[in-house]
């Protein structure tokens, strides 16, 4: 699954619909995400649940707990209906 991933990709989780964030970087034992209002967060293949469309769709359950907690602040900064 990794060759289909490339950097650039927009990441979601299974159970969401709005994006938290994009591929930095791509290796062999994961992919590391950068999550606005959060950093950078290092995500093992395994949960990669899909890639299409130029997304990574990611298996909440096996994301960990500090990022599923970022995942759930990405859009706090923003300004409604900017």
């Amino acid at each position: 699954m990794r060759e289909k991933i490339e950097v650039g990709y927009q990441t979601f989780v299974s159970d969401g619909a709005e994006e938290f964030g994009a591929v930095r970087d791509v290796s062999a034992d994961g992919v590391l995400v950068y999550v606005e209002n959060a950093g950078e967060f290092r995500v093992p293949l395994d949960a990669v649940k899909a890639v299409h469309s130029q997304k990574v769709v990611f298996e909440c359950r096996k994301l960990d707990h500090s990022l599923r907690r970022a995942i759930g602040h990405a859009h706090d900064s923003e300004v409604p209906g900017l």
